[in-house]
Order: C-alpha cells, then structure tokens, then sequence
C-alpha cells in the first residue's frame, strides 16, 4: 500500500513550543524522599509562572487517576495557573474524553477560558492509563465508541450554543443550552494520538489539530501519521497548511550534556520500568537509553543546542507547528526542572523560531 500524499504546510509565522507535565508525585531516585502533595502543586505553579515569563506558548496538564499522580482533575490547576499568568496557553494533556461528560468538558474549559481571557484549550485522548474506565462506570469494550461519540458531542457543543443531540453512551440532550460560552470563538480542541492511523485520519477528516505522542523508537516512524492527517484532511475539504500538528515527546536540558543525562535518566528509568511491569515490556537498557538521545532517538535530553537541533531536525520531518516536552519523568529537583524550563524558553525557542521562520 503506497502512502498517502504529503501536502507541505504553509510556513508558519511563530512556531510554538511549550511544556508539558502529569505532575508526578514519587519518590526522589537519589534520597528516597516523598515531596507533599502541597508542595508538588506549588511547585508546579511556579514552573506555569516561569514558563510564561520566558516566552513560551503553551503549557498542558495530563490527567491520571493513580497513585503517583495529582493531576486527576486538571482544569482547576490551568485556572489556578491563569490567575498567574498572562500570555501562555492552558491546555491538557490529556483529557481523557472518553470517560468524562462532554457537557462538563466543555462547561469547565469554557469557564477556564473566561479566567484566562482566551488562552484555553482541550487536547482530547484516550489516554495512556485505563483507571478513569472503572472510576467512572465505563465498560473499556466501548473503548473505541466511547471516544468516538463524546468527540462528537464536544464538537457539537464547541459549535452550537443550543444542542439536541443522542447517542448510545449519555442520556439524548433536547434544545439543550451549553453555558458559559468560551471567549474564544472557536476554542481549540486538538487530538492526542499514539500510534494508530485511524485516529490520525479521523482527526483530519474532522479538520481538528493533531498532537503525536512519540515516547519511544524512530521519529521517522511516526511520519506517516502526519502524512495521513494532512491528506484525510485535504479529501474533506479542509486545507492542511491551516490545521496544526504538534510533536510531544519526553526530555530534558540543561547547561551541559552530561548534567542533562544524570538529572534525567535515574528517574525516568524507574518509572518508565515500573510502567513497563505492568504491560509486560522489558526492562530498558543501557543502551536503549543511549540510543534514545541520539539525534534519531524519541527523548530530548542534552543542551540547548543539541535540543535545537533535534526540533530542527524532526521539523524536516513532519512539518510541524508545536513542540511539547514533558520535562523529566517522575521527581527532578524542582531548581533544575526550573533551569530546564528557563533554557527552553530563553535559549532553545528563539533559535528554533527563527530558523523555521
């Protein structure tokens, strides 16, 4: 099967980058020390605040429903972190659609809206866990429907101020009015996909944003989404160079390349095989984890310059116009997650925008 046309987007003037976080609460690899769950939530207030001043474009939030997360509800820490900044962007990342009400998603992100005078978005996914399922009464058998038809009564409810709507999954809403309405006129809602061709085709066929979540193996791999994002977007109608495609990944930076390794990895490591445990992957290796920051490598660690050479360098690849960065897995220093983000916005973005500009 040959693939799909590659129409090239048109270039854009300001190529956002920005972070992300799951707000991690575990245990610190080097002491063993637990932060509160307090001081987690302040800290990660400091690091939305500092990502703003340096110039960053966005900030998203996941939401996790396990042990070793605070981020089960994200949307009162993007409306805490609005009252705290001035032009960065709110998202999520993600918001587990499928097991929330779509009124509700979009009643709380139109209020986050609000507060934030119109810097919120909703980046819908099915998520990388499945706990919310059972928390919430969802059977996961409906895992594909469920997404399928709250993704359509989101976009039912972004577009019409009254509803009337029905499904299989949520009682039928008739003349149904949807307030608070956002500030924004069309609030951005951007799919969150890992690696399956239909969900980029659906995404694009919809005309709606895409975000590629590339936590492991080749870059290259993951081209074709874009590639059939743009093309099932074209067939529908809409024109691919308007319809953005973010890259979120994991990763650090710091001043040197080694003092970005040993922040890094120790961390990372042991979540990363925790997780795997639970899957049946096995345990990463030495030299997985070298592989991993090489220029063809999913993670971003290393300096400034070696960060902006890889955005540049996947850049040729999917022509995106957003790159994400979880900076650390599970418990870094909060003064050298702080570095990380003060590099990110004052040494890597300026270069990076200037070049694809």
């Amino acid at each position: 099967m040959s693939s799909p046309p590659n129409p090239t987007p048109a270039p854009t003037r300001h190529f956002e980058l920005g972070v992300y976080s799951f707000v991690e609460r575990t245990p610190d690899p080097k002491t063993g020390d637990l932060i509160s769950p307090t001081q987690r939530m302040q800290n990660l207030l400091e690091t939305i605040e500092l990502a703003d001043q340096v110039g960053l474009d966005v900030f998203a939030i996941g939401e996790h429903h396990r042990p070793d997360y605070i981020s089960s509800s994200p949307v009162p820490i993007l409306a805490a972190a609005a009252a705290r900044t001035k032009s960065i962007r709110l998202s999520t990342a993600v918001t587990v659609l499928s097991s929330d009400d779509p009124v509700r998603v979009f009643q709380s992100f139109a209020t986050l809206d609000l507060i934030s005078q119109g810097r919120a978005e909703i980046m819908a996914g099915r998520g990388s866990f499945t706990e919310s399922f059972p928390l919430f009464g969802y059977d996961l058998n409906d895992y594909n429907s469920l997404f399928s038809e709250k993704l359509e009564l989101l976009l039912a409810l972004r577009e019409h101020e009254v509803v009337t709507w029905s499904g299989h999954h949520r009682a039928p809403l008739e003349n149904a009015g949807i307030y608070p309405r956002p500030q924004q006129e069309k609030m951005p809602i951007w799919i969150a996909v890992g690696g399956t061709p239909q969900s980029a085709m659906r995404a694009g066929s919809l005309g709606l944003p895409m975000a590629i979540a590339i936590i492991g193996g080749m870059p290259e791999r993951f081209a074709q989404l874009a590639q059939i994002h743009r093309a099932a977007a074209a067939q529908a109608g809409h024109d691919p160079a308007t319809i953005p495609i973010s890259i979120n990944s994991h990763g650090f930076i710091a001043d040197s390349e080694q003092q970005a390794v040993d922040d890094y990895y120790p961390s990372a490591t042991i979540v990363m095989n925790r997780i795997g445990r639970e899957r049946g992957w096995s345990p990463i290796t030495q030299s997985q984890l070298e592989g991993s920051r090489t220029l063809r490598g999913a993670d971003f660690v290393g300096t400034p310059d070696q960060i902006v050479e890889k955005i540049l360098f996947q850049h040729e690849i999917f022509g995106h116009q957003r790159m994400m960065l979880q900076l650390g897995i599970g418990t870094i220093e909060h003064k050298k997650v702080m570095r990380a983000i003060e590099l990110l916005g004052t040494a890597v973005a300026p270069v990076v925008r200037r070049e694809i500009a």
